[in-house]
């Protein structure tokens, strides 16, 4: 009885033992790697768990690697996974670049996979070029039309230029400075209308792909249309500030006018405040004539007539007349 128990106990640590050494150590792996004709040691994957390493995203590429009849050594697959890079994608990129006939090595294509661009669509699109259409771009023609353009552009990765180069941003921006460059140089907008392929080939001439991620291969007008009359838009702006230009010149000169009138009138209403003082005079200078002699009564009262006779005329010629706006100053000598 106590064998018995003895024996199951060692059969339950044996069992216990080997799940952890086939949970620690990926057995299965190792022989799948082994019937694949990959030289993995066993005790390589037990240093990659050490590592923190999940062999299965470095053996298995291996293998396919292996199979595919490209020549890549574990120690570099595993530092490019520790780096942080995509094991699986770069071997999937090696092999397409392969059947290719695509001159990629591997520090070529782990350098692309760690600076974040997707190296197996590189290694595509440099196989099946890649159509990039642009949204409708203006420009205005110099007869003031504006004219709409828009353009696919047929791009090719290029590899040597995928770490450092420009994106399809930057592509996009340029062509789109071609277009507006090449409609504004244009004397009229139906030349742009009958002859659109001038744009793609001023355009492409230009070398717009220096510098970028891409290798343009053709840019086509897929669409032009006609937009505002830019020119007699602005013709109408500028009519209508030089309008209010001239109606606050004009305001200007009105108001300086009314001044003008103001003052004028301020200056007659002063000048006949001198007339009514000068006549306030006349009386004092015929007072002080009397007294020192220098007239005598008779004079004074023949001048009174003389007067008189005046008055009646004025008042006889007023009456068979409209009268006048001015009335003038009373004559302080008058009697009443």
């Amino acid at each position: 009885m106590p064998i018995d128990i003895t024996l199951i106990i060692v059969l339950a640590l044996v069992i216990i033992a080997l799940g952890i050494l086939f949970t620690f150590v990926p057995v299965a792996l190792w022989i799948s790697a082994l019937a694949a004709g990959v030289k993995v040691g066993i005790f390589q994957l037990v240093g990659m768990r050490l590592r923190r390493v999940i062999p299965a995203r470095v053996v298995n590429p291996l293998i396919k690697a292996e199979k595919a009849g490209l020549n890549l050594e574990l120690n570099k697959l595993e530092g490019h996974y520790l780096a942080g890079g995509n094991v699986d994608r770069v071997v999937n990129a090696l092999i397409a670049a392969q059947r290719a006939n695509i001159d990629l090595t591997f520090e070529r294509c782990a350098a692309i996979d760690l600076a974040g661009r997707d190296v197996l669509e590189a290694v595509q699109m440099s196989v099946n070029p890649k159509v990039i259409e642009t949204p409708f771009i203006a420009g205005v023609a110099m007869d003031g039309i504006e004219v709409k353009a828009k353009a696919r552009i047929t791009v090719r990765a290029n590899i040597d230029r995928l770490v450092g180069g420009a994106g399809e941003d930057t592509v996009i921006a340029r062509v789109g400075e071609g277009i507006v460059s090449t409609i504004g140089s244009s004397d009229d907008h139906k030349e742009v209308l009958e002859n659109p392929d001038s744009i793609s080939q001023t355009v492409l001439s230009k070398g717009l792909d220096s510098g970028t991620a891409f290798e343009i291969l053709s840019i086509d007008i897929a669409d032009i249309d006609i937009g505002k009359n830019i020119g007699a838009g602005l013709q109408t702006d500028q009519a209508e500030a030089d309008k209010k230009i001239a109606q606050a010149k004009a305001e200007e000169r009105r108001a300086m006018a009314v001044a003008q009138e103001q003052e004028m009138k301020a200056r007659v209403e002063e000048m006949r405040a001198k007339v009514v003082e000068a006549e306030a005079e006349v009386p004092l200078a015929m007072a002080e004539a009397l007294k020192s002699g220098n007239i005598g009564v008779m004079d004074y009262m023949n001048l009174e007539n003389i007067q008189a006779d005046t008055d009646m005329r004025d008042s006889i010629g007023k009456s068979t007349k409209p009268k006048d706006d001015y009335q003038g100053p009373t004559d302080p000598t008058k009697r009443s």
